[in-house]
């Protein structure tokens, strides 16, 4: 007859640990007599835990105590439930629970990566029984970190690393000579040696260096989302070179920063030389790559070009706004911070929709008016901005339609303005204080 019971895994996580099955109202643990892979793989499959990697016995995840309910187990492997398979007879045993079963499934196996700086770079770390331990560099390759990385959630796989490149582990070892074929969902379903037989020590240690490893930054230019590109690759700093530089990798820069769209992609090192590695080169991206280390490249390290050509981004959320004249920060003439350099913005088309976009970027409440004609004062220097035609909804007057910047046919007495609805409740508080 055919009994279903529920099982769950205990003393390691919800993926490995001690088996244990609830027969009428009451849990209990199975003997490791016969107990098998064959065993453990209907118990994986029915926890939708993946597949089985070990299936130890004499307790391994600690002795259970109560009810022993199945013994001399013995599934065929394609059994939906452990309930299904061969057994004494539920409560028939003659075992203790010393020799409670216990089931490591593929999902159960944690990995890790230790000593990158982040989640998704260093030496890797498997948890193997309760144990962490390390994997050995033998035949350690992309394909085998790509595993990895997919598992993590981390990207692709930028760099298979040995020689201990993050530092020696310490305790067990628990793979070597890795092979996956790189479509597998979690490391544990790689081929192998077999857990803990390997002939190697930590100065072997495998790592992986994934694409979301690999962090960016922007230098030099003031705030976080304009500046020259650096990237973090193998734990030092270094700089990319302009050739064939472009808004659509600047594109994925500012997306991966969460600093909007690309506005300029620069060149020349226009936000300052910088020093050390020149780690990019040759870079194209499509612009829908998450991360700039998916992007096409020479080589990680292999260029033919000097600082002098590192290259630049400048972001929509990089692109500052300010009000000038206005006597608060919400009312003014319309200036925005471009390459460095403050400028304004002509009045031409500029209309209710455009304010709002500039009194929302500042959060200074909704806009009022628009004025032009240089309301608040003629500016001086640059006219970066002409022809403006916002939407409304923008987050940044940046993302705006506009001539181009510093494309315009206008002077300085028609700098735009903004009056926004907190420009005008400070201004009232001012004067009930100081009527």
């Amino acid at each position: 007859m055919r009994v279903d019971v529920q099982v769950h895994l205990v003393g390691g996580g919800t993926c490995h640990g001690r088996v244990e099955v609830q027969y009428r109202g009451t849990w209990g643990t199975v003997c490791d007599d016969f107990w098998e892979l064959q065993d453990a793989e209907v118990v994986c499959r029915q926890l939708s835990c993946g597949s089985a990697v070990s299936a130890p016995g004499n307790a391994q995840y600690g002795a259970g105590s109560g009810q022993i309910w199945m013994d001399n187990v013995q599934c065929s492997g394609s059994e939906s439930q452990l309930s299904q398979c061969r057994q004494n007879g539920w409560g028939t045993h003659d075992c203790s629970h010393v020799e409670d079963a216990s089931v490591i499934c593929s999902q159960g196996v944690e990995v890790r990566l230790v000593g990158g700086g982040n989640a998704c770079q260093g030496r890797v770390e498997v948890l193997y029984g309760r144990s962490w331990g390390t994997v050995c560099d033998d035949v350690w390759d992309l394909q085998d970190a790509e595993v990895v990385c997919r598992q993590l959630g981390c990207g692709s796989a930028v760099s298979a690393l040995g020689n201990a490149f993050y530092g020696v582990g310490s305790g067990r070892i628990w793979m070597d000579n890795v092979q996956c074929n790189g479509s597998e969902s979690q490391l544990s379903l790689c081929r192998q040696n077999g857990w803990g037989t390997h002939d190697c020590s930590h100065v072997e240690d495998a790592s992986v260096i994934c694409s979301r490893g690999v962090e960016v930054r922007l230098v030099g230019g003031g705030n976080a989302c304009q500046g020259r590109v650096e990237v973090l690759y193998r734990k030092i700093w270094g700089t990319v070179c302009d050739d064939f530089w472009d808004l659509q990798d600047a594109e994925v820069v500012c997306h991966q920063l969460g600093c909007g769209s690309a506005v300029s992609a620069l060149g020349n090192a226009f936000y300052g030389v910088g020093s050390g590695r020149i780690w990019m080169d040759n870079v194209q991206c499509n612009g829908s790559e998450s991360q700039l280390s998916q992007c096409r490249q020479n080589g990680w390290g292999t260029h033919d070009c000097s600082h002098v050509e590192d290259a630049s981004v400048i972001c929509s959320r990089g692109v500052e706004v300010r009000l000038v004249g206005g006597g608060n920060a919400c009312q003014g003439r319309v200036e925005v911070l471009y390459r460095k350099i403050w400028g304004t913005v002509c009045d031409d088309f500029w209309e209710l929709q455009d304010a709002e976009v500039v009194c929302r970027q500042l959060s200074c409440g909704s806009a009022v008016s628009a004025p032009g004609n240089a309301r608040y004062g003629a500016g001086s220097g640059r006219i970066w901005m002409d022809n403006v035609q916002c939407n409304g909804s923008e987050s940044q007057l940046s993302l705006c339609r506009q001539n181009g910047w510093g494309a315009h046919d206008c002077s300085h007495v028609e700098d735009a303005s903004v009056v926004c609805s907190h420009g005008i409740y400070f201004q009232l508080c001012i004067y009930v204080h100081n009527p």
